[in-house]
């Protein structure tokens, strides 16, 4: 009976993020955009990174995605503004861990984002999961100079950006 509770609480968060999403919107001046999409589902992810120094200031999404698209976004924002880039990037890979049904000591440090752990037993809503984390991650290596031609943009770049969860 507990545990039905705890699960019945997961949902609720997740319900919650995904029809009330956080971070929603536009930054008015972003230090990175990054678009990506989920091919298999249709989500489609734009992001806006706003970093001074090594620290993520700010953070914005917009675009379309299903409820478990949404609410992680939303849970990303949350647990990443305020963090260098480095502690951001442990995060995805923690996450990323999670949700691939990994067994991740220290998922309290993911916040919300920790009750996306359940995705794991539903494998094609994993890339659902990992869409918003997947472009902080493109916008981690472009920041750090690792990225490719296209993966990135700074807010006057006019070159095409949008990039395939796949790719």
């Amino acid at each position: 009976m507990a545990l039905t509770r705890l699960d019945n609480l997961y949902r609720q968060v997740i319900l919650d993020h995904s029809s009330h999403p956080h971070h929603r919107g536009t930054l008015g001046a972003s230090t990175y955009k990054v678009e990506l999409n989920n091919p298999t589902c249709g989500d489609v992810i734009h992001l806006e990174l706003a970093v001074e120094g090594e620290t993520i200031k700010d953070l914005a999404f917009t675009g379309e995605g299903c409820s478990i698209s949404t609410a992680s976004a939303s849970m990303m924002g949350d647990a990443v503004i305020g963090k260098t880039l480095t502690e951001a990037g442990e995060l995805s890979q923690l996450f990323s861990a999670l949700v691939q049904g990994q067994e991740v000591a220290t998922s309290d440090r993911l916040g919300d984002a920790s009750m996306l752990g359940g995705v794991a037993k539903f494998p094609a809503r994993i890339k659902c999961a990992t869409l918003a984390w997947k472009a902080l991650e493109k916008a981690i290596k472009d920041d750090q100079g690792q990225a490719t031609a296209g993966q990135l943009h700074h807010p006057n770049d006019t070159n095409d950006t949008s990039q395939s969860l796949d790719q």
